[in-house]
């Protein structure tokens, strides 16, 4: 049946309750379901370089149900139990999809973000408790293996670190220098490490040991950002398997082929992508170590599209907002729809977008915490441009005011909370004292909702709307100002591909909104002019900005949101600087860091003889604390 409106997915729900549903119970067993219906039908591509011509690897599902079987051996060979944990730091590549399958199927999956330092790293596995760690062995161009080495070094909980080399998908003169140019790395842990090509084949294509036979915890995903230490978020069987079931029920069959150029440590890609895939068959594609990020995808973009007759694009607006910046320069025919998520899309970005591409985007939205998928905009509907879409089936969103801890009446901002098969009550962390006040409960359908810190709305037709983060929120003087009216005023230019407005430190009113923005390519226009269009266009007077910032680029993370935490700290530091220089004060803010109890800290320097009484005086005012550095 067609999913167009909110009677479609009340029509789903209807057949049946979703324990009835009678779904698979393990992660294995799907896998196998899915070999087995389509054993030949290709699984999952790779390819190293960006060229539309350059080698290429794709796996049947009969073959890549037999390497998950070998790799789970593998881990189960190296102590990995049920209740143990298989980490991976790598980028994209094959080794990565059966590392992040099978370290369900033998025990707990815990992909990490590379891009982390190697501190951050480390605190993730001890907080884990990983057994193994699968990595990359040193490889030019990339310090994975070093980050890797020195994280083990601090986390002796790690008994063996398993090396991916991607060596093996190189050709010709490459394929022979690259051996000989490896960058050196120093091993001070005392791990044990092994090859996982040569490893995994020596394990049998058939499991050596039982299938889980119910729901457990089988991954582990780190959410925060890339500062400070993340909290790591637990998904079960049933929320994975959810996800897949949405994928395969809702969008995608066997004939269907998604490019996928998102990291695999990310939820979008992990859980949404290949849990799809896993559920209906469908082929994924994955161009480069880095993806979106990698050494000429977006020149080669649309060509790779027309090599693999790609029918469904899972994109991101940083994204969306580069590859405009290129033309469609091959045959995207096959293309059917974009799947767009991880931040809001602004509208013009969603008009030339669909214009340049000729496809029709699906906005959708999720969370690491809900195991990820919460709505979409229908793929057979209305696409209600901005919305993040309607509620998937088995999926209950209520909007709460905070203050009152009541129902909003639709349209009404509150903080959107959810109920899904995704959402597990009580141990959402690892951390347990995270999941302290994380969920709201109602007595009258004796259900507890998951707070997603976000803020949003629901409109007359069911459509669910963000409007900000919750703790984004610029509180001006008592006066709550959504930063997303800044933004989206903003976004109308036509020399502004993004813009990012966050509070600022003020002595008298707490905070005054700031905004960061980055332009499009070869745009010229000047602060002072985009300070006197946001007065023209921000209707709300206390929500104009005090200052205005053209950087070369926004800081993003690796799925391309805006990090706002980075921006935070330059405002801190450029208002506590000037604070400082004003009062004459022989100190200066050299960095901000991020303490778990204490928020964003200014850590300074002594540029002359100052005392701290001196600095009190001058930063007194301030809510956000202070430090000596040294």
């Amino acid at each position: 049946m067609p999913y167009a409106t909110i009677d479609d997915r009340n029509a789903i729900e209807q057949e049946k309750t979703w324990a009835e549903r009678n779904q698979p119970k393990t992660t294995y067993a799907l896998l196998s379901r899915t070999a087995g219906q389509f054993p030949n039908r290709p699984a999952v591509s790779y390819q190293l370089l960006s060229d539309p011509a350059s080698k290429k690897e794709t796996l049947s599902w009969a073959e890549f149900k037999d390497k998950v079987t070998q790799t789970a051996n593998l881990f189960r060979s190296l102590g990995v139990g049920e209740t143990d944990v298989v980490a991976y730091l790598l980028p994209n590549c094959n080794e990565t999809v059966l590392t992040y399958v099978a370290g369900q199927v033998a025990g707990i999956v815990n992909p990490i973000n590379p891009l982390l330092d190697a501190d951050q790293i480390a605190s993730i596995l001890r907080e884990t408790g990983a057994k193994v760690l699968v990595t990359l062995k040193a490889f030019p161009k990339t310090d994975v293996a070093q980050k890797a080495a020195k994280a083990v070094a601090m986390a002796p909980n790690v008994a063996h670190v398993v090396e991916v080399d991607l060596v093996r998908y190189l050709t010709g003169v490459k394929k022979l220098i690259v051996p000989l140019i490896r960058p050196k790395n120093p091993v001070t842990h005392k791990a044990k490490v092994i090859d996982f090509g040569a490893s995994v084949a020596r394990q049998p294509r058939t499991l050596s040991f039982a299938d889980s036979t119910g729901d457990r915890v089988a991954a582990y995903f780190h959410t925060g950002g890339t500062t400070g230490m993340p909290k790591v978020a637990q998904h079960s069987y049933s929320g994975i398997i959810y996800n897949g079931w949405l994928g395969q029920r809702l969008l995608f069959t066997e004939t269907d082929v998604m490019m996928c150029p998102l990291p695999m440590f990310h939820v979008f890609a992990a859980i949404v992508v290949m849990g799809a895939s896993l559920a209906s068959g469908a082929h994924v594609v994955f161009p480069t170590p880095q993806g979106y990020r990698g050494e000429g995808v977006f020149d080669n973009f649309w060509k790779l599209i027309e090599r693999y007759k790609v029918t469904f694009l899972i994109t991101v607006p940083t994204a969306m907002s580069a590859l405009m910046q290129r033309p469609v320069n091959a045959d995207i025919s096959t293309m059917k729809l974009a799947f767009s998520g991880s931040a809001p899309l602004p509208v013009e970005l969603y008009k030339r977008f669909e214009q340049a591409a000729g496809v029709t985007i699906c906005e959708g939205y999720g969370l690491t915490e809900a195991t990820c998928l919460v709505s979409i905009n229908p793929p057979d509907g209305e696409k209600k441009i901005g919305s993040i879409g309607l509620p998937f089936p088995y999926t209950k969103v209520r909007i709460i005011d905070v203050a009152t801890q009541t129902d909003c009446e639709a349209e009404h901002v509150g903080e959107i909370c959810i109920s899904s098969p995704g959402v597990s009550k009580g141990d959402t962390y690892t951390e347990a004292d995270k999941n302290k006040d994380l969920f709201y409960h109602w007595p009258e359908d004796d259900d507890w909702y998951l707070r997603t810190g976000d803020l949003g709305r629901l409109d007359a037709d069911g459509y669910l709307w963000i409007t900000g983060r919750a703790k984004d929120l610029i509180i001006r003087g008592g006066h709550n100002i959504d930063p997303a009216e800044i933004e989206e005023a903003l976004a109308g230019h036509p020399a502004i591909a993004f813009a990012g407005a966050i509070g600022q430190p003020d002595a008298h009113a707490g905070e005054v909104p700031c905004v960061y923005v980055e332009l499009v390519k070869d745009a010229t226009v000047t602060e002072a002019e985009l300070m006197d269009y946001a007065k023209e266009h921000i209707h709300e007077r206390a929500a104009h900005p005090k200052f205005l910032k053209i950087m070369p680029e926004l800081p993003k993370t690796a799925v391309g949101k805006i990090f706002k935490p980075d921006l935070r700290k330059e405002a801190i530091a450029r208002v506590y600087n000037a604070a400082l220089a004003n009062a004459d004060v022989a100190a200066e803010v050299t960095d901000v860091v991020e303490d778990k109890k204490r928020g964003l800290v200014a850590r300074m320097v002594r540029t002359g003889t100052v005392s701290d009484e001196d600095v009190v005086k001058a930063l007194g005012a301030y809510t956000r604390p202070w430090e000596w550095a040294a």
